[in-house]
């Protein structure tokens, strides 16, 4: 049995990750450090309650004592990283816990590694040649594309979030240690993800909330911001992929080959609303409101996954049709279910 540190894997995409993990691959003991911030959820994680292949650890990545004692006590082989603080409102709010997180957290765990699986520089211990950093990234790092254009590999970095920024440093430091200390690492840089189990603020998911409330949903801006929508299992399994059979020290980019502006994203949302669970009020695209634009809003984001595509054989399965009425009708479940357990539990002050 092999045991592999994933890291902020009761969020989002690493809670989809996990049980994927876990059932196509049995010789794996998945070690999960997780702090449970805001966007973290031990709910996120039912499907592996119980298994012992799965080891749940609440801490920091920060926290070097914590990620020395688990690389030891484990004797963890491979690294999947995910923990990130990664809302860019908050970013903008509050920059300095994304440096401390993205950067500082980033440079802990893979300091860490290197000492663990290493001698030297470009020395291996015995035993331990094997082992691979996998950073997981994004394609806000690469900053904002006009009308035409698609982000490569090899596209210039240039951040312009505190977010997207800490981002980026942190890819510096896991690029620094390939070729500084011939660590084997593999970075994915991937576009906007949707599916089940993302944080009720993000932008699907709050359209989602706010038309079943039939309180006014808020689109940034124009509307007309464009981002390549990626469905978050496509994208487990484009980890997957980097993290068995990529190239060691190169970057992989992966996306959905999915455009499409908010606008679209909250008009198609609101009509499978209207499909699913229809509204005396009339259609939920009437709740739709323009308000204030971000600050830095970048216009337009998509990947070319070209790489990935020819190198390893990746596809998405879904394209943004397919994935967004999943996506839907596992939210409605959530909701209601969330609804049923309001009205059971009448301590909670809801009448």
């Amino acid at each position: 049995m092999k045991s592999i540190l994933v890291t902020g894997c009761a969020g989002f995409i690493g809670s989809n990750f996990v049980p994927y993990f876990l059932d196509k691959y049995p010789d794996y003991h998945i070690v999960n450090l997780d702090l449970l911030t805001y966007a973290g959820n031990l709910d996120n994680l039912k499907e592996v309650e119980g298994d012992e292949r799965h080891t749940f650890v609440k801490g920091d990545i920060c926290n070097r004592e914590l990620v020395e004692y688990i690389f030891t006590t484990y004797d963890i082989r491979g690294v999947i990283h995910f923990a990130a603080e990664s809302h860019v409102d908050n970013s903008i709010k509050n920059p300095g816990v994304f440096v401390q997180t993205n950067v500082n957290g980033t440079f802990t765990l893979i300091d860490v590694a290197y000492k663990q699986w290493m001698e030297k520089p470009f020395v291996y211990k015995e035993g331990y040649e094997g082992c691979r950093f996998h950073h997981i990234s994004t394609d806000e790092v690469y900053g904002t594309l006009g009308a035409e254009g698609l982000f490569t590999e090899e596209t210039p970095y240039a951040p312009n979030s505190p977010y997207s920024a800490s981002k980026a440093g942190s890819d510096m430091v896991v690029r620094s240690y390939h070729h500084t200390y011939g660590m084997n690492t593999v970075i994915t840089n991937c576009s906007n993800n949707y599916g089940p189990k993302q944080h009720d603020e993000k932008l699907i998911p709050t359209i989602i909330r706010k038309a079943l409330a039939g309180d006014e949903i808020p689109i940034y801006g124009d509307g007309k911001n464009i981002r390549d929508w990626l469905y978050v299992l496509d994208h487990c399994k484009g980890i997957d992929l980097v993290y068995h059979m990529g190239k060691n020290g190169e970057v992989y980019n992966i996306g959905g080959r999915n455009e499409r502006t908010n606008n679209y994203i909250a008009d198609k949302v609101c009509e499978i609303l209207d499909e699913l669970k229809p509204t005396a009020a009339g259609s939920y695209k009437e709740l739709i409101r323009y308000v204030e634009d971000r600050a830095g809003h970048d216009r337009r984001y998509a990947i070319d996954a070209t790489k990935i595509e020819t190198e390893l054989g990746w596809r998405a399965d879904e394209d943004f049709e397919s994935g967004i009425i999943k996506t839907v009708e596992w939210y409605l479940k959530k909701y209601r279910n969330e609804c049923k357990k309001k009205i059971n539990n009448p301590g909670n002050g809801i009448v």
